[in-house]
Formats: C-alpha cells, structure tokens, sequence
C-alpha cells in the first residue's frame, strides 16, 4: 500500500481510512475485557489505546447502543474505528471463536477448557486461579508473544510478555493469589508444587489442535519476594516458515540458496539468544526436504519447529537421550543433512567436522558477535584451521530487528552523527524513516520483525589455505568474501528501505 495514500505528513492515519483488521495489533488487555457473545453479535472490538480513549473496532460507527455496551467493560472512554467488514469478523474470530484450545501437559490427560472471557479484575476472596492462567495464556497467543514472565514484587504479581522482542507490561495481579497461580502452572509442567526453594523446569502443551499446538518451557526461581517464574511459547509447526520470508535481500538469499544445495560441508550460523538462528536453519531444511526429500535428523534442545519429512531428536536427560549420546550415535542412521542445534564444546565441534568430512551436509549454530569470531571459536574449540577450511561453506550471522509499521512511518534525513557511527558518513542527509505509532501498531510504531544479515562464504581460495594460522584463514575468507557485507551494511540498506529505524539499528547491533 502507497504511504503517501494512507498517511498525513505526521504519520497518522486519515480520518476516512477503513481499519484492516488483518494488519491491526489488537491489544489483549482490552480486547478480552469483552464478553465474547457481545463481540460475536455486536461486531465490536476493543483494541488499543489513543489519547486516553480506547479504540473499539466496528462495522457501523452508528451503532451507539452496541458502543454504549462496551463503554460498559472498559475503565475509559471509547472512540469507534470503522473496519472493513470481513477482516473484522476475521479477528473476533481469532480472538473469541478460534482460540478455544485446551491446556495440559504430556504426562497428564486431563484438559482444562481455555476461558478467553476471564475477567480482567479479581475479587480476592474468589480468585478463579484456573481462568487466569488461561487469560495469561490466551492474552500471549493474542500478541504472538515468545515469552510470558511472572515476577514478584513486594506489594503485587507484575506480569509481562515478550512481544516482538520487547518486554511488555500485560497486567499486575494481587500478590495474594500468586503461590496459587504458580502452583497452578507448575501442576501443568509436572514440577514439585511443595518445592520453593530450588529452581525447577517444567513443560506442557497447549492445544488439541495438532497444527496449532504450542510447546510450553516452564522455568522457576526463589527470589527475594518469592517463585519467579518465566515460560517460553513454542511454535511447533510453522507452515510458513521459507527462507524468502526471513528478510534477507536478493543477493544474501541467493547466496544461501547457492550454498545449502551443496551435497556436504558445514553452514554455521552464530548470533546472541533469541536472535533468529534456529528459525533461518528450520528454513532451509523445509525447503531442501521440499526440493530432493533428503534423510534429514535433527538434535535439538528443544525442538522448536516440527518439520514434516525429518526425524528431530529432542533432548531429555530424564528420558536418557542427553546430546551427546544422541551426537554419538546419530551417524550410524545415515544421515544426507544433520541439524545440530549449537555447538556447546569441544566433542560437539569434532563430531559436527567428522559428519561434514564423511560427506554430510552439517547445519549448526554458535554464540559469537560475528561471522568471522566464529572461526576463531572453533578454532579455540580444538577444530584445526585446515579441517575448517576444507568443510566449512558458509559463516553467517543475523540478528533480528522491529520492522517499522507501513503505516505510520515518518521521513526523516539521516545525521551525520548517525552516518559516522554507522561507518556509512556517505548516507549523511538520506532519507529513512523513524517510527510515530498508529492504530495499526497499537501506537508503538512497529510491527512485527525481520532479519540482519552478515553472510562469510568459504570460497575454493580459502579451502587450498593448508597453514596451521586461525588468522591466515580468516584472512583468507575475509579477503575472498570482499563483495560480501557485513551486520552494519545490511543495516544501513534496510533503513534506506523504511523497513526499520535507525533507533533499532543502534540497540541491537551496538
């Protein structure tokens, strides 16, 4: 959609633009103070805040009494947006018909019916523990967030979700009632609900649906004002997931493309936590099992995405398959492609070049600043600069940043400081964009993610480097990938595309 048509000069939206419910960020701790029935009925959807007033979503802004019944719920006053008709029915649909899925773990049957109407308010004396788990649960799916953190303070429960990378406040619950709640959700995660003194790790599913099931990490920690805990919400099958969506630009997609239909060798992608690396790797082997349906076995920890066509080991030292001995045998199943997870030591690195010498193609992860530190890494791991050379076809690393909203961003000319500190004093008076917020993007100005890349391929040149020097093979790479970009040139393009801010750019590359 052309900006120019959606936008003024300072980001908002025009009056007489109908809201596309598709791309809307709906804000769970209003949407959910809703009873569905009126919702469903109504075609009312509460879903952000502007200037003090909540935004309801509607199809005839004229329907004053259905306004009047949603004034009601809601602790400020409204303002109706109208919507286009289908993509409205389409989000009340997510949020009120489509999510009834259950909760549960893997080693206890029983079910409990997820409430997406729990109240937003608790009466103290008769706290339905069970709903506000779910709404918690619910609110999370809502905003496709990655992480849910339950933290004690002194006088209450602050609950926040990760969303899009960043840490949102989602609600505060009385401190009275959270030795219930995380006895609740440790029932689930199968932990000892007696035990508060000791960490603990749990696990469960959410779902019945299998297509739409959600792997849950549950993890907890004796603080000064009692049980923290923190979950982790997995995926596990994302239909979705192809390597053209990661954000890469042409030239870096081609290049990967290139080096993954390789018969054998090693791609090695390095990064922080949380940066993509898992999700880039799930990519490219969905779209080999795709093209020549490979054997294709994976050790993972966990497994994060199922991918059809592969057999995906998963890491449980209680069920006696810890990663080493998965690492020790998985070479006598024939493997044509291995995922290995991360390289956590020097036995995991020896057995990831072995299966690369013996004619696999070897997909691994590392933690590293940067492509190039990745071969210093192994190197300090034991793996002599030779062998790497000789089995190495690609270091890459990527980080992830917010993409701006399309809808709000504004034109600005980039500083000279901002061009110095990007080493591009070229780009000094270029036009990127800065965020504003909009109704769109539940006014934070950004929506969504994408990728950075930096991409080190290991050419003919450097594989002939038969010298025992870590430095005359990074050299090497470094001088025969000259064409090749790095995090920040990757950067500084995608702010002259208006895909993200010069703000992001600046917290998550440094």
């Amino acid at each position: 959609m052309n900006l120019s048509t959606t936008t003024h000069e300072n980001g908002n939206l025009n009056d007489d633009h109908r809201l596309n419910m598709d791309q809307v960020r709906v804000d769970p701790k209003w949407a959910l103070r809703v009873p569905a029935n009126l919702a469903i009925r109504r075609k009312l959807l509460p879903f952000t805040v502007e200037n003090e007033h909540v935004l309801v979503a509607c199809q005839d802004d004229s329907d004053i009494a259905g306004i009047q019944a949603v004034q009601r719920y809601l602790s400020l006053p409204v303002v109706a947006s109208v919507a286009e008709p289908q993509s409205l029915t389409r989000a009340i649909n997510r949020i009120f018909v489509d999510p009834a899925q259950t909760i549960g773990t893997s080693g206890n049957p029983a079910r409990v019916n997820l409430q997406p109407n729990a109240p937003n308010s608790f009466d103290i004396e008769g706290d339905d523990v069970v709903n506000l788990g779910d709404e918690i649960f619910h609110a999370a799916l809502i905003q496709q967030a990655t992480d849910i953190h339950i933290e004690p303070e002194q006088n209450t429960v602050r609950i926040r979700v990760r969303v899009d990378g960043k840490l949102e406040d989602y609600r505060s619950i009385p401190k009275s009632i959270h030795s219930a709640l995380i006895s609740r959700l440790k029932v689930l995660g199968g932990m000892d609900i007696a035990e508060r003194r000791a960490p603990q790790d749990g696990r469960f599913t959410l779902g019945k649906d299998k297509q739409k099931m959600v792997d849950v990490r549950a993890a907890t920690i004796p603080t000064k004002h009692g049980e923290r805990m923190t979950m982790r919400l997995l995926a596990p099958h994302s239909q979705d997931l192809t390597l053209e969506k990661l954000g890469m630009l042409d030239q870096d997609l081609e290049l990967l493309n290139s080096k993954i239909e390789k018969p054998n060798g090693l791609i090695l992608l390095t990064g922080p936590t949380g940066c993509g690396k898992s999700t880039t790797l799930y990519a490219a082997i969905r779209k080999l099992v795709a093209c020549r349906a490979p054997n294709v076995i994976t050790i993972e920890d966990p497994v994060e995405y199922v991918i059809d066509g592969t057999s995906q080991v998963e890491v449980d030292s209680a069920d006696k398959v810890s990663f080493h001995k998965a690492l020790r045998s998985v070479l006598r199943h024939d493997p044509d492609v291995l995922m290995i997870g991360e390289i956590r030591d020097e036995e995991t690195a020896e057995i990831a070049i072995k299966a690369a010498l013996t004619g696999h193609l070897v997909f691994t992860t590392l933690h590293t600043s940067s492509a190039a530190d990745s071969v210093t890494r192994l190197i300090d791991m034991g793996v002599r600069p030779f062998l790497l050379s000789t089995v190495a076809r690609l270091f890459m690393a990527q980080r992830l940043v917010r993409r701006l909203c399309p809808y709000c961003r504004v034109p600005v000319a980039m500083t000279d400081e901002q061009a110095k500190y990007l080493h591009q004093p070229q780009m000094a008076g270029t036009r990127i964009f800065a965020a504003a917020g909009c109704k769109y993007c539940a006014n934070n100005g950004y929506h969504g993610r994408t990728g950075l890349f930096e991409l080190l391929p290991v050419e003919r040149e450097s594989r002939e480097i038969t010298n025992t020097s870590a430095d005359s093979l990074i050299n090497s790479i470094c001088q025969t990938s000259s064409q090749h970009g790095t995090l920040i040139t990757d950067a500084a393009e995608k702010l002259r595309l208006g895909i993200t801010s010069f703000d992001e750019i600046a917290m998550v590359v440094g």
